[in-house]
């Protein structure tokens, strides 16, 4: 069984590269399972010490299918869970070269923290603030570093655990 869960879903890539860095830099020293939302089922929460979810922001929030993923975890489920989220979303940059998307994101935010909000209400404890990595424009690629950048937010997880 493994001590550590990274649940994440995936449009262009970017989330998934995101997932796996963080993947590699805990399995030096812990059990780590890595699934795409579509591949998670409620046993794979048993067990789970620290669950760490991501996903692409899509319309100001996470995909479809991870909050609909999300919706169905029964309340409570993560009673004693250290939890964290995640998100890829564009640069700061980008977002301002579109005054009206720069206004939504100012209302309506990224999907990291509405993941947080959602782990938190089925019982999680949250050990890191949500954390949004950085994509060029809306498909990607990821902005240099932000791999690395990636690996070094999941280690404060477990060392705040």
């Amino acid at each position: 069984m493994k001590d550590i869960l990274i649940i994440y879903d995936s449009v262009f890539g970017n989330t998934a590269k995101i997932a796996q860095s963080m993947a590699y830099a805990l399995e030096v020293h812990h059990e780590v399972d890595i699934r795409l939302v579509g591949e998670v089922f409620p046993e794979h929460l048993d067990g789970v010490k620290t669950l760490i979810v991501g996903s692409p922001t899509r319309q100001f929030k996470a995909t479809g299918a991870l909050d609909q993923f999300l919706k169905q975890v029964p309340a409570g489920t993560l009673e004693g869970i250290q939890v964290a989220a995640f998100d890829t979303r564009m640069t700061p940059e980008d977002v301002s070269k579109n005054k009206f998307l720069a206004l939504m994101v100012m209302f309506f935010g990224y999907a990291a923290e509405k993941i947080a909000k959602q782990l938190i209400l089925l019982g999680g404890k949250e050990v890191v603030s949500p954390q949004g990595f950085l994509v060029t424009g809306i498909e990607g690629p990821l902005v240099e570093g932000e791999l690395a950048r990636a690996a070094d937010w999941v280690l404060k997880i477990i060392n705040n655990a």
